[in-house]
């Protein structure tokens, strides 16, 4: 990380090397920490955040569901990730507000603590290193969190050591992602993303009952796939449904919109991306550097 990079870190601006917290921080033992990822891109108007306020609004979801008393209210967050971007002059980025338990006593409940809130802004290209050409993956034998379990529409932090395991299980064999099932058999997601596949010129997604993450991209393809008259479907997803699928890719905000050309070692369609993901790559980027005008409403502006 540069010298010159700012974090916004409950109300002041600090170097990021000044951003420290001690080594026996709650959040940092125990998982119990909250979080977003948001992109912001190179807009033809300049530096545009993507969909800032319903990612904003998933990181109050988050803190409510785990009982977080954030120090910062919506306006003032939206704020502070709209300012972290410009103090670091950066024209596209990858953003991370974080809420976690600033309190170094040892012990699981976090009442009392002293809760902080972070935004960090760092350059960030692609998530996966063959996104162009399109990704392995493997079904993985760990399967997807529950409610019975931790909270699937959360992002907090905890949750995803599931996901940590299951895509070093998929690297380990030789793959570049995970695809997780929810508990009765589902295909559920990948570790950080969402999966959509292509089947007879429509759209199938799981549907909220498979344990996803609400993926705010997800959401961003769908309104995008109808607009472009495709038809989507929101059910569970069979795993044999991945092998006979014509595309599958996978969204996120990290991820943005990926093809996956490989499931389990089984070639999907034709081993490339195909056209409805190529349709989608490139219906999202003009929706993401302003050139859609009919989605202009998800882009703040820097």
């Amino acid at each position: 990380m540069a010298s010159n990079r700012y974090v916004w870190l409950d109300g002041r601006f600090v170097d990021y090397e000044n951003a420290v917290v001690p080594l026996l921080t709650h959040s940092l033992q125990y998982g119990s920490g909250i979080f977003e990822g948001i992109r912001a891109y190179e807009a033809k108007k300049g530096t545009a955040i993507f969909r800032l306020d319903d990612h904003v609004r998933r990181f109050f979801n988050t803190a409510e569901i785990y009982g977080m008393k954030l120090p910062v209210d919506r306006k003032r967050l939206h704020n502070a990730i709209v300012s972290t971007v410009a103090k670091n002059k950066l024209d596209a980025c990858y953003i991370r507000p974080f809420g976690f338990y600033n309190d170094q006593q040892i012990g699981l409940s976090p009442a009392g603590k002293k809760v902080s809130v972070a935004v960090a802004a760092v350059p960030f290209g692609s998530y996966f290193a063959n996104k162009n050409k399109g990704i392995r993956c493997k079904v993985s034998s760990w399967q997807r969190i529950n409610s019975l379990i931790m909270p699937p529409e959360a992002k907090g932090s905890g949750n995803y050591l599931n996901s940590i395991l299951a895509s070093m299980e998929a690297k380990r064999a030789g793959a570049d992602e995970a695809i997780l099932l929810s508990h009765d058999g589902y295909v559920a997601e990948g570790p950080g993303e969402n999966i959509f596949l292509a089947q007879d010129g429509r759209l199938v997604t799981p549907s909220k009952d498979a344990d996803i993450l609400l993926g705010i991209t997800r959401d961003s393809i769908i309104k995008l796939a109808e607009a472009e008259g495709l038809v989507v479907e929101e059910r569970g997803v069979h795993k044999e449904e991945l092998y006979t699928s014509d595309e599958i890719f996978f969204t996120g905000t990290a991820a943005e919109l990926t093809p996956i050309v490989s499931v389990d070692s089984r070639r999907i369609g034709n081993g490339k991306t195909g056209p409805i993901t190529r349709m989608l790559l490139d219906a999202y980027y003009d929706a993401v550097t302003g050139q859609n005008e009919e989605f202009s409403d998800w882009l703040t502006f820097v």
